[in-house]
Formats: C-alpha cells, structure tokens, sequence
C-alpha cells in the first residue's frame, strides 16, 4: 500500500494525465501513440481524484497539487462527465423520453434538432432479427418527431418503382419527407443493383435554401452534408451539418477474443490496435476538413452526426474548441449513445451548436432501441 500511495507514483499519474490531456490535440496521424494515450484520461483522472482524496486525509500538502491539476482539467471532465442540474432533473423524470418539442410551447428564434445513426433501418434479416417490426417502429417514430430538422447518418431508402418483399416500408424518404410535412435533401454515397440508396439525409420543416456534400477524399459512408434553412426566427437563415466520421472498424468477435485469454490476445490484440490508429488518423483529418468548411459558412451553424470517436480525442477537441457540444453543455453524466456489444458508457454521437447558439436542452433517447446507436435530440434558440 505504501509503495502504491508513494510520492513517486503520485509524480508519476501527474506526468501520465499531463501527457494523455496533451495527446488529444495531436493528429493521430502524426503520432500513433496519441490516440492510444488520449484513451487514458477517463482513468487518469479517476487515479488522480483518488489520490487527491487519500493524501488529504493524511494532510500531506502534495494533495493541493493533485486538486490544482482536477481543477485544470475540468474541461476534460465536463467533456466526459457534465454533471448539470437540469441534465439530472430531466434524467430522474419521464421529461428525458418525451420529445423536446412536445415539452414546452415553443420559444422564439428556437429549433430542435434531431440527429441518429439508423444503421441501414435494418434492412437486413440478421439486423431485424432481434426484432422484426423494429424498421417499421423506428420509421414510424422518426415520421412522427415534431423536430424541426432531422439529421440521418446510415440512411437507406427505396425509390418508387423498386419492388421489394417489405412493399412501401423502405421508401423512406417518402414517409418521413412529403407525408410528414418535411423537405429532403439526401446525399447518396451507393446505389444497389436494385435501385437502393445508402448514404446520409437531412428532413428539414423550414425551407431549404441552400445545400451541399463534403467528401474526404472521396464520397463513402463517412463523409458529411449541409443545408441551409430559413428560421428559427422569420429573417434568420442558419446552416446545418451532418457528419459521418471514419468508423473504428473494431470487430465486435475479436474483441470479446483478444479480452478473453493470452492466445486470443496475441492473435487479435495487434490488428485491432492497428485498425484503431488508423481509423484515428482518418478522423483527425476528416474533423480539420469539417472544421474548415464549419468555419466559412456565413451563418450561425449547428453539426449533428457520428463521430465515431470518444469525448477524449483528437477529432472531438477540434470540434468542441469553437463549438459547443449539446450534451457536455446542459447534460448529466456520460450520456452513453452506443447501443451495440462493445463496452458500454460510449458518447460516439453527438450534437455542436456556433457560438451565436444558447443550447436549451439536450436528451438521448435511451428508450429508442432500433439500432446500434441512440437518436440525440437537442433544443437551441438563435441568440
């Protein structure tokens, strides 16, 4: 215990949370270590407060130091874990489930925005398996939001003319654009032999004035839109992003075999790692890039999407640095978002408003479980 809680180890946290805070603003692909390091800072600090605790109760003057370096880095933890009043009000009530919009009349200068990873609505028998009538729920319950604006990353949908065995399901952009009052703007990265469209797609109930894609390179899955829309308020027009960042590409089966035992470490433990560092050395590129289009636009701006990335990175600190996150802003505790087999507690999904925005309001809808990611919804009025 001594050697634990000893002066040298206690030097030695203070090092490792200086260093992995510092990691999140270096390119993962300038240095591959950084992402690997940036990962650390949850723990770290946990170490650290830990710490701080045991050599206050022995009145060692070392804890003021460890205080001081918890008081620097209250950004990270607000990051990772905004403890806000209001965040906790709407988690111990039914208020966090209910739509924003349906909660309280509508204020001036005010849009709500709605923003989820759809994973293809599961069109496919593996995916709906669990659930068969989930594609239709989840269709039904997107149609059905009073949001003002709709961002959709994964989207799928079948044009009129398509035949297929689940008949008008697919049609999408049918259902929640037209029949529900929307415009559309969908940016297509695949079209199927069949006549389907994956990509990604704004629904948007102010007009649609303006739009427009960013590629990465080249137009996949992961990459990002925009529209420009009038309102809130009768002479504002703002532009609103949708992002899909670089996924991690992490197998689900070999992560559950490289925790499992030694050999499936040693067999697996390697790719992962090297499929991870590159996946955020793509992201770090494709968040500068989303930066700079974020910083030309000539109105106040809103981005919505998957970052496919923690709190405690390289692609979420170039976002977060001008913006403001929604959830770290006005939320309460870690805000998970993933809903798929890895570890738990991951805000991968997220919601940044300019500074010229007031963030209201911000709710994951935890209750909403049609896909491997939860919808984020968040509220604004236009300062």
């Amino acid at each position: 215990m001594r050697r634990l809680f000893s002066y040298r180890f206690t030097w030695l946290v203070l090092l490792a949370l200086l260093l992995a805070v510092g990691a999140e603003r270096v390119p993962g692909g300038q240095l591959a270590l950084a992402p690997l390091l940036a990962l650390a800072v949850p723990p770290l600090l946990l170490l650290t407060a830990w710490l701080a605790l045991y050599w206050a109760l022995r009145r060692r003057p070392i804890a003021l130091l460890l205080l001081a370096a918890l008081a620097l880095a209250w950004p990270q933890v607000q990051r990772g874990l905004p403890l806000h009043w209001a965040g906790l009000r709407a988690r111990l009530t039914q208020y966090a489930h209910t739509p924003l919009a349906a909660q309280a009349p509508r204020a001036a200068r005010e849009l709500r925005l709605l923003s989820a990873n759809v994973r293809i609505f599961n069109v496919y028998a593996q995916l709906r398996r669990p659930d068969p009538a989930a594609p239709g729920k989840f269709i039904a319950w997107l149609a059905a939001s009073p949001a003002d604006v709709l961002c959709l990353q994964e989207y799928y949908q079948e044009p009129a003319g398509v035949k297929s065995a689940d008949g008008s399901l697919f049609r999408v952009g049918e259902h929640l654009g037209p029949a529900a009052g929307r415009e559309v703007f969908v940016s297509k990265s695949l079209t199927n032999s069949m006549g389907a469209e994956f990509g990604l797609a704004i629904f948007s109930r102010l007009p649609i004035v303006g739009r427009g894609e960013i590629s990465f390179g080249r137009l996949t899955q992961n990459h990002a839109m925009w529209v420009d829309v009038v309102g809130p308020g009768p002479r504002d027009t703002v532009r609103i992003f949708n992002a899909h960042l670089q996924s991690m590409s992490l197998d689900e089966n070999d992560l559950v075999a490289a925790g499992s035992s030694r050999a499936g470490l040693e067999s697996k433990g390697r790719g992962l790692l090297r499929r991870f560092v590159r996946g955020a050395a793509r992201r770090a590129w494709q968040a500068d890039t989303l930066l700079a289009h974020l910083q030309r636009s000539p109105y106040p701006v809103l981005l919505a999407g998957d970052l496919n990335d923690l709190p405690y990175s390289y692609a979420y600190q170039r976002l977060a640095g001008p913006l403001q996150n929604a959830w770290a802003t006005v939320g309460f505790g870690v805000g998970n978002t993933y809903h798929g087999h890895l570890p738990p507690l991951l805000r991968i999904d997220q919601q940044f408003a300019g500074p010229q925005w007031q963030v209201l309001a911000c709710r994951i809808h935890a209750e909403i479980p049609y896909s491997d990611h939860y919808p984020v919804e968040a509220a604004y009025r236009l300062r």
